[in-house]
């Protein structure tokens, strides 16, 4: 058997290894939470929040819809091309920080006129990805083919969202739970992804994608919870 080598993907690497990237990505995702919901906190109890729901309600909600997709595609498509553990920590440090903008009217939004949603979303979305994240790692299917529909289903998600902004037009709750749908499938896409084809050395990379999925989830969970109210 040949020696495992740094470029191996964790997939193929002996179980001590497999362990040590595991834990190091999850650590990392946990610490990009908790700096997201240390800096929404903050810009709740310094009235920011406020501020920034105000301005954004007083534009287009749908546009600060069409800038988290962006977001999300560049959390997934540019960060790869970061080299050095300073830049890659950078990235994930802006990545986290356009999230606690985007997120502030929503979460403003749910704790003045939906109590509780947000709280039923962290917890839903958390399960959820906890789940799919053990699907993912575990099974033999393989979800690679889902590479074609986050694609297409992004470019497909954001036209909408811009129709919606030049029309008017109320994308609705179907929209919302198929959104809910899409996550779940980068969820899956993107934990498979890391476990069989990222090697030791991309654990930020990977956390800031899980990252990314969780957020989209949460993002949506929160609106479909938001509706109800």
């Amino acid at each position: 058997m040949s020696a495992y080598a740094p470029v191996t993907p964790i997939a193929q690497a002996p179980p001590e290894v497999r362990s040590t990237y595991m834990t190091a990505v999850y650590v990392r995702l946990l610490f990009g939470i908790a700096a997201f919901i240390l800096s929404s906190w903050w810009l709740f109890t310094t009235g920011l929040a406020e501020s920034i729901a105000t301005f954004v309600l007083n534009t287009s909600w749908l546009l600060i819809l069409g800038g988290f997709m962006i977001v999300s595609w560049m959390a997934t498509s540019l960060v790869m091309r970061m080299q050095g553990a300073g830049a890659q920590y950078g990235a994930y440090a802006v990545i986290v920080a356009a999230n606690v903008l985007l997120f502030a009217t929503p979460l403003w939004l749910a704790a003045e006129f939906a109590p509780g949603s947000i709280e039923l979303a962290a917890q839903t979305s958390v399960a959820a990805f906890a789940v799919l994240s053990f699907i993912a790692i575990r099974t033999s299917k393989d979800f690679s083919f889902l590479r074609g529909f986050l694609m297409w289903g992004g470019f497909l998600a954001l036209g909408l969202i811009v129709l919606g902004t030049l029309t008017s037009f109320n994308l609705g709750l179907w929209f919302t739970i198929g959104m809910i749908g899409f996550a779940g499938a980068a969820i899956l896409y993107d934990t498979q992804k890391i476990y069989r084809t990222f090697p030791v050395g991309t654990e930020t990379i990977a956390a800031i994608h899980l990252f990314s999925s969780i957020a989209l989830l949460f993002w949506y969970v929160l609106q479909l919870f938001m509706s109800r109210n």
